[in-house]
């Protein structure tokens, strides 16, 4: 699917042809600038860009066949990061950014086959082989936000390509490149592509979680919607502000813009100096007191999935703004805003708000967040009965279940479903042992337990069933079919009749969940007969973390505050059941 595309319902206040720089600045503006080159490190100043795109020149055979492409250097400055990498005359590429990283296709060289696990703050994997390059980023790349490309000449005569990364950067390649960007987004680097399973069978796939019985081809994620520039993820969005002082107050406001991307909408209210602003999140949607403004009484209605609706209702002090969203919002979910400042030429802010209800919670942990509370020993009797009396106390056992791993990928999309559940299933597990909890991993690496499916699931269930075991907790990542992927976002946990404590189990670990991180709740879920509960003869439930085939839960899915809140959830959920007696041998003293 080729990506949407944000048009402008009028021109922003930017008459003047060169004023570039400051409608990078805009939420709705995408354009590439003619951009200037950054200066190498240690190295002598580059030479202005040539006019036109890589090749310059066709090369001999001979020097075709020994080409080769990778080996970049790189540097650092802060958060941004700088990819050098030096072009063979001959070779060609296309530059694809995605909602993961930028992805080169490399022609006319071998590229050098390699796997590095950081370059710098903003390059978190280098992985290249099989004629493609990608630079993984932690978060998402629109055709001009997070990162830069161009072209230089060195003194020596040698010509490399200079690759930028950072959250705050704007630009994408630079006029003599932008030929070579291509705008379709790939569901997946080439490094993940994955062998294709088997179809799965009826009678298994009822008894699967429903985005486990989806085939992996159609798993592909819609491409997320453009970063809102200068939004700092790790803090949440101000409930109140206000735009700087100077003349225009009082002045009329005008209907807000609205822009409309998969899975999110995006709502600019611009404002003249000295306007202050309130943002107060609801049951239904969102309300904006704006003071220091007029506007006459307007509305609308249907405006996209996600915006049900606007209306601005005159007060004495100025206007209020409602945007009825239908799902609720708290004060860190459903929503984001950010105050952005005005364009050149222009005396206007823009109170940019994007509305989504899989928008979650991705603050860091703060340190006290970080302390799961100690769990009391269980007290365990030895011996006949005639010693009945000696009593020892041992720790209270828990099986995490890390979903998929081997051969089986599981969901695929903006994340691997196999690769995140173990990482969670890591992070619980360190959550739940500093609080004095013995947790057993039925994966704790990538592997399957079985090749086989049923006796995979089978095998998983009964490591729940060893003497002193008193939960089963299996991790997994939901995901739909392209055509129904908008509608798949948030939390959901599955329960069944295989013990009579298995519902407390997923009730506490869904509320735990959902406290945690901010996500939509979907829920509790009983209709549908899976297997690796079904074998449980203990509290058992399945977590399902977000979908993969959503453009803005899958983002939440590569976020690694998100990972840390679903881990910190669901060992807060786990500890609740462990102190609460919902478990196989009943309540533990203390609390």
């Amino acid at each position: 699917m080729k990506p949407h595309t944000i048009f402008l319902s009028s021109v922003l206040w930017c008459g003047a042809v060169g004023c570039w720089a400051g409608a990078q600045a805009d939420p709705f503006q995408r354009t590439a600038p003619a951009q200037a080159l950054p200066s190498l490190r240690g190295g002598t100043p580059s030479a202005p860009a040539a006019t036109t795109p890589s090749p310059a020149a066709p090369a001999p055979a001979s020097a075709k066949a020994e080409a080769t492409f990778g080996n970049p250097r790189t540097s650092s400055d802060g958060s941004q990061t700088r990819v050098v990498f030096d072009l063979t005359p001959g070779v060609s590429y296309t530059l694809n950014p995605t909602f993961g990283g930028l992805r080169l296709d490399v022609k006319g060289a071998r590229v050098v086959p390699a796997v590095t696990l950081r370059l710098g703050a903003s390059v978190s994997e280098y992985r290249a082989g099989n004629g493609s390059v990608t630079l993984f980023t932690p978060f998402p790349l629109s055709l001009t936000d997070g990162w830069r490309a161009s072209e230089a000449t060195l003194a020596s005569g040698g010509r490399v390509l200079i690759l930028e990364f950072g959250p705050t950067l704007s630009g994408g390649a630079s006029a003599s490149l932008k030929a070579l960007v291509r705008t379709a987004t790939t569901p997946a680097p080439p490094t993940l592509a994955l062998t294709a399973t088997p179809p799965i069978p009826k009678a298994l796939a009822d008894q699967l979680p429903p985005g486990d019985a989806i085939a992996p081809a159609d798993r592909a994620a819609l491409p997320s919607p453009p970063a809102l520039p200068g939004h700092n993820p790790n803090k949440l969005s101000a409930l109140a502000g206000q735009v700087s002082p100077g003349p225009g107050a009082g002045a009329a406001l005008s209907a807000p813009r609205v822009g409309k991307n998969p899975g999110l909408t995006r709502v600019v209210l611009d404002l003249p100096p000295g306007t202050t602003y309130r943002l107060i999140p609801g049951g239904v949607g969102l309300r904006v007191e704006l003071t220091g403004v007029t506007a006459a009484a307007l509305s609308a209605q249907n405006i996209s999935p996600e915006v049900k609706a606007w209306r601005y209702e005159p007060s004495r002090d100025g206007v209020t703004v409602t945007l009825l969203t239908g799902t609720p919002l708290t004060e860190r979910s459903g929503w984001r805003a950010l105050l952005v400042p005005p364009l050149e030429g222009s005396t206007l802010s823009r109170l940019a708000i994007d509305l989504s209800p899989a928008l979650a919670d991705l603050t860091p942990l703060s340190p006290q967040e970080k302390v799961l509370a100690a769990v009391p020993p269980t007290p365990v009797s030895r011996g006949t009965a005639l010693l009945a009396l000696a009593t020892s106390f041992a720790k209270p056992r828990v099986v995490l279940d890390a979903g998929h791993g081997g051969k089986d990928p599981g969901a695929v999309g903006s994340i691997v479903e196999k690769e995140v559940t173990l990482d969670v299933a890591l992070r619980v597990r360190d959550f739940l042992q500093a609080a004095g909890v013995d947790v057993v991993l039925t994966r704790d690496s990538d592997r399957h337990l079985h090749p086989d499916k049923v006796t995979d699931l089978s095998l998983r269930a009964g490591m729940g069933k060893a003497p002193g075991t008193e939960l089963f907790v299996s991790i997994h990542v939901n995901a739909m079919d392209a055509g129904a992927a908008l509608r798949g976002y948030g939390i959901e946990t599955w329960w069944q009749n295989n013990h009579p404590l298995s519902s407390s189990l997923a009730g506490l670990l869904q509320q735990h969940l959902v406290e945690t991180t901010g996500a939509y709740s979907r829920g509790l879920r009983s209709n549908r007969s899976l297997a690796v509960l079904r074998e449980s003869r203990i509290p058992a439930a399945l977590v399902e973390i977000g979908f993969a085939s959503h453009p803005v839960d899958g983002l939440n899915l590569k976020d690694t505050h998100y990972l840390d809140r679903v881990a910190l959830g669901i060992a807060r959920g786990i500890r609740a059941a462990l102190v609460g007696g919902v478990t196989a041998s009943g309540p533990v003293s203390g609390s």
